[in-house]
């Protein structure tokens, strides 16, 4: 249910809600909130709510560090883990300076405008998410280990499977808060899980996505337990990877779906230092179903775009290289640029890659272009693409690439 600030007025005073918290991210994506009193839910809505900023990756330095989190009405959720009595509620926010112009760096802006721009167009996208996650021990003292849950494979079940219940409790949370689970399973590396969502619009799949990471590891402490959402967490099995479904509708023909993937494809390679921005991202590429080659095939797990076995609204394409410590705001906003190019370019998608790309020779290997070897590598390509530099304020670019 989306509500006006009018009805989240109510709510509040209605259910008993003792604390309002503002969540917005860096810009790397890491959640962070400002709670409030509910006395104050009116001027966070005429005035928005100040911060310092300076202390926030990318927000800025001393010399200007007041900045202002707008609350955003249709974005209220119950945090249903919290108290009965005396709720809690979490809205996301946008940011901007004491004198109301836009932030430049919130990237849930960023988003929004690249969605703006898809509309005038004559496009809409739709995205999906699948983020996958290990969950280790804690040790005697509460801190994470890289002992993992269970030592089980793919889609295995319980009893030998010990995450069936933690992900049971995350579905079910995530469905008290209004968010739609599509699935869940054991992953392949052991203590390893994956649960995906049914598609929606950008601004709310990756609004989601943030939702998501929370209630994972909120539940995951609950019983215990570690979530960890790095790339790759343990050296000798699978990645964490967070695959992204996307597709475009328009009054045109079918075949601008193709047009889209070609325009990702043509523009992957500028936007991995985005999709992937840890070092530890790097290590998980060409191996254990993490594509290593700009390539597409249907069904093919071994590429890095699949077109998965679907057909008419369910249609779409899967990209497979971002892991989950992507910004998944940016991450949406680059992509539907990079599909607006395809689209309005009338790119033709490269001939489908049908084999094996782990077990190819080195002939085959060669007829492909490699994602970047590393961070360093992906960073340069960026700071060089004037593709990026149309679509990532030189404030955010600057950080990801001079960290």
């Amino acid at each position: 249910m989306k509500y006006s600030k009018e009805e989240v007025m109510q709510y509040v005073q209605e259910e008993d809600v003792k604390f309002i918290r503002l969540a917005f991210c860096d810009v790397f994506g890491k959640q962070k909130n400002i709670s409030i009193m509910p006395e104050e839910l009116s001027r966070a809505f005429e005035y928005g709510i100040a911060f310092d900023a300076s202390a926030i990756a990318g927000f800025g330095d001393e010399s200007r560090c007041d900045l202002l989190l707008h609350p955003d009405p249709e974005t209220l959720m119950l945090l249903p883990w919290r108290p009965e009595h005396g709720k809690v509620v979490r809205m996301f926010t946008y940011i901007t300076y004491p004198d109301g112009t836009l932030f430049e760096c919130d990237t849930r802006s960023l988003l929004k405008k690249a969605m703006e721009d898809a509309k005038k167009a004559g496009y809409s996208f739709a995205f999906g998410a699948e983020q996958e996650f290990y969950l280790f021990h804690l040790d005697e003292n509460g801190k994470p280990t890289t002992t993992p849950y269970d030592d089980v494979g793919y889609m295995d079940i319980a009893p030998e499977d010990c995450g069936e219940n933690i992900r049971r409790e995350i579905c079910l949370t995530l469905e008290q808060m209004g968010i739609r689970p599509e699935s869940s399973h054991h992953e392949e590396g052991p203590g390893q899980n994956e649960i995906d969502f049914r598609y929606s619009d950008a601004l709310t799949a990756a609004d989601n996505a943030m939702t998501f990471q929370t209630i994972v590891k909120t539940v995951a402490r609950r019983n215990g337990l570690w979530a960890d959402f790095s790339a790759k967490p343990l050296d000798d099995e699978p990645g964490n990877g967070f695959h992204i479904n996307m597709s475009v509708k328009s009054g045109e023909t079918s075949e601008n779906f193709c047009y889209m993937i070609a325009g990702v494809l043509d523009k992957v390679e500028e936007m991995t230092a985005f999709l992937n921005p840890t070092e530890n991202s790097y290590k998980r590429f060409g191996q254990n179903k993490a594509p290593g080659y700009i390539s597409w095939s249907s069904e093919n797990r071994s590429q890095l775009v699949r077109i998965p076995a679907a057909v008419g609204e369910y249609r779409r394409a899967e990209l497979r290289s971002p892991d989950p410590t992507a910004n998944p705001y940016l991450a949406f906003a680059l992509m539907i640029y990079a599909g607006l190019y395809g689209l309005q370019n009338r790119l033709d998608m490269p001939n489908a890659a049908n084999n094996n790309l782990y077990k190819a020779d080195p002939d085959t290997l060669a007829k492909f272009k490699k994602l970047p070897k590393d961070l360093g590598t992906a960073c340069k390509i960026a700071a060089e693409s004037e593709f990026i530099k149309a679509h990532v304020p030189t404030a955010i670019l600057d950080i990801y690439c001079n960290k």
